[in-house]
């Protein structure tokens, strides 16, 4: 019995002194799982690595110039009178040709002389050619005030036909164009020479034509220099 009681008294005595030791070491495993949890739960202080990667490949646009994109071409019309003369004989065909046929018609159709004047004998080739006191006031008093008044009178000639009138083509005699040498119609340049071509038209399917009194040549092109009768 006494060995019994001696036994409870040990068994006693620990309880007592392992109880503080029990409590301790719960309330530091407390701590330790609390501190953990603020550690795994805390977000992250970093911005996400797409985000990152997003600011860091945005691209900012720059301004380029296309590739082909059109540019504007500056067209340069070289006078032909201010080149020299040659000797090729006009032909009355090819696209420069008609298109001049084609100005002096609708000259007439619409009674406007200023459309005419590609047709006509350009000014600064007339001042190559002609041996006169003033080849510029006789060009501009003479030859361009008589072009716009025969046009003038072949409008009239015309009436209300105008309007249905059409153009067929010119009709040029080459086999009769003469050289004409300095010296000839107080000329110190050449030039090729023909008269009697004619300008045709039909008004209700019925042929017509007005005459052309003289074409003369500048580099190969024939040009209106008389179109009623010389004056």
């Amino acid at each position: 019995m006494a060995a019994l009681v001696v036994l409870a008294a040990v068994l006693g005595t620990l309880l007592v002194t392992l109880g503080p030791d029990r409590s301790g070491s719960s309330d530091a495993a407390g701590v330790a799982v609390a501190a953990g949890a603020v550690v795994t739960t805390a977000p992250p202080t970093t911005a996400p690595a797409a985000t990152a990667s997003a600011a860091t490949s945005a691209k900012v646009p720059t301004a380029t110039t296309a590739k082909g994109a059109p540019t504007t071409a500056t067209t340069t019309t070289v006078d032909p009178g201010t080149l020299p003369q040659t000797d090729e004989k006009p032909t009355a065909t090819g696209a420069e040709f008609d298109a001049h046929v084609d100005a002096l018609w609708q000259a007439i159709v619409r009674d406007d002389p200023s459309l005419a004047l590609p047709f006509f004998f350009p000014e600064s080739a007339y001042l190559q050619v002609k041996d006169i006191q003033d080849p510029a006031g006789d060009y501009q008093s003479r030859l361009i005030a008589n072009y716009g008044q025969d046009i003038h009178a072949l409008h009239a000639q015309l009436g209300d036909a105008a309007s249905r009138a059409q153009l067929t083509g010119m009709s040029v005699p080459n086999d009769q164009a003469q050289w004409i040498t300095p010296g000839t119609e107080y000329n110190k340049g050449s030039y090729w020479r023909v008269y009697g071509s004619t300008l045709n038209y039909t008004v209700d399917g019925q042929a017509r034509s007005f005459p052309v009194t003289s074409l003369i040549s500048w580099r190969g092109q024939w040009y209106v220099v008389h179109l009623g009768e010389v004056r």
